[in-house]
């Protein structure tokens, strides 16, 4: 029975051929997209959560602010699953760069999302190096660490001074310590770290802060463990899952899209797979009813040709996932560039899953082998009687 399939396959070897490649770009183009979904969902992830504690604990007062007790932080750094903690002031407020006629230098402003912060206490809870250079800027209380393209921005370099503008009509001056680039633009166009002193004194917030930042040593544990911090010590919870929710609930969707609609192309390279074994039952009808007049079962005769669509089927399968790895493996050793300001990451890396190679070939073999009952059962139906009159 191999045997006859295998004849089979050869004896149409374009067709064959065009059969097995159907199949294998189908695959191939599947495994591709999800590698790259999956590259993009992990690279937006971990580049946030280098800007981003996995908890933030919030006051529920209405001023949005909570005593500065450090009882309270020496209690949650020993809390279970707890790595370091650091607290925080937040505010808002218009940033730029003042001009200068002699240099030729316009003015520019933008919008800032202001973080004061102790970056010795903070080094422990973000991965933001630029925060360990820009400490003996802090100690002087005059620095401020800029999101990299808020920086290209305002067209600002390290030393350079910048303005903040409160919405009450506050000003501060302040020099640029550092920059830092995280890949997340949400994050980059808009962050900017000052000392944690110094905007307490310009809030108005003496004694007060915004909520602590929480790094765990489990980020998918964030949303149960801000749960029960929150629960202990009176505070509102929100998990670097629940800020990014809406984003990480489009980019699954968007993986499903992906596979149901490239799975399509797989659906139709099988159904090729179907219409060259249609085509092998009409050619080899002589053969069949000889085979049956000979002693051959109708499962026999199904087995051989449902053997070909596993041949066909599978050899563009193995061809396509491949091909599919390979390219992948490239785009994972040079990622393709991205406009930060329209994907949120400057650079797509692809992330190949294994569990996504395994379900995908079962999938195309799978869908190749059912296109193959059709023209098999019509195949074992043929009556040799009939065929040899």
């Amino acid at each position: 029975m191999p045997f006859l399939a295998r004849r089979h396959v050869r004896a149409r070897g374009l067709q064959s051929g065009l059969t097995v490649a159907g199949v294998a770009v189908g695959v191939a183009v599947l495994l591709v997209a999800l590698s790259l979904t999956n590259g993009f969902v992990d690279e937006l992830v971990s580049s946030t959560l280098r800007a981003t504690p996995h908890v933030a604990l919030q006051p529920w007062a209405a001023d949005g602010s909570l005593r500065a007790d450090g009882a309270t932080l020496e209690a949650l750094a020993t809390e279970p699953g707890v790595a370091a903690v650091a607290p925080y002031v937040a505010g808002q407020a218009l940033i730029a760069r003042r001009a200068d006629t002699t240099l030729g230098i316009t003015a520019r402003q933008g919008y800032a999302q202001l973080l004061g912060i102790d970056p010795r206490a903070h080094a422990r809870v973000l991965d933001l190096p630029a925060l360990d250079r820009a400490a003996a800027a802090f100690a002087d209380a005059d620095g401020v660490v800029l999101g990299a393209s808020l920086a290209a921005q305002l067209g600002v370099f390290e030393g350079d001074t910048v303005v903040l503008r409160e919405i009450g009509g506050r000003t501060l001056t302040l020099t640029v310590a550092g920059t830092f680039r995280v890949g997340n633009e949400l994050i980059d166009a808009v962050t900017a770290y000052v000392p944690i002193a110094r905007l307490q004194a310009y809030l108005g917030l003496e004694d007060r802060w915004s909520g602590v930042h929480v790094r765990l040593d489990d980020p998918t544990a964030a949303s149960a463990t801000g749960e029960r911090l929150g629960e202990r010590y009176g505070l509102r919870p929100t998990s670097w899952e629940r800020l990014f929710s809406g984003l990480l609930q489009q980019l699954r969707l968007q993986k499903a899209v992906i596979s149901v609609v490239v799975f399509l192309i797989v659906l139709v390279a099988a159904m090729g797979i179907a219409n060259v074994l249609v085509l092998a039952v009409s050619e080899k009808t002589g053969e069949i009813a000889v085979l049956r007049t000979l002693g051959a079962s109708a499962r026999q005769v199904v087995a051989i040709f449902t053997l070909e669509g596993a041949i066909l089927g599978g050899l563009g399968t193995v061809l396509g996932a491949v091909l599919g790895v390979a390219i992948a493996t490239y785009f994972r050793v040079q990622p393709y560039p991205l406009p930060g300001d329209l994907y949120f990451i400057t650079q797509l890396p692809v992330q190949v899953q294994a569990f996504d190679v395994l379900w995908v070939c079962a999938v195309s073999f799978g869908t190749s082998v059912l296109a193959s009952l059709v023209p098999a059962r019509r195949a074992a139906a043929l009556r040799p009687a009939e065929v040899l009159r």
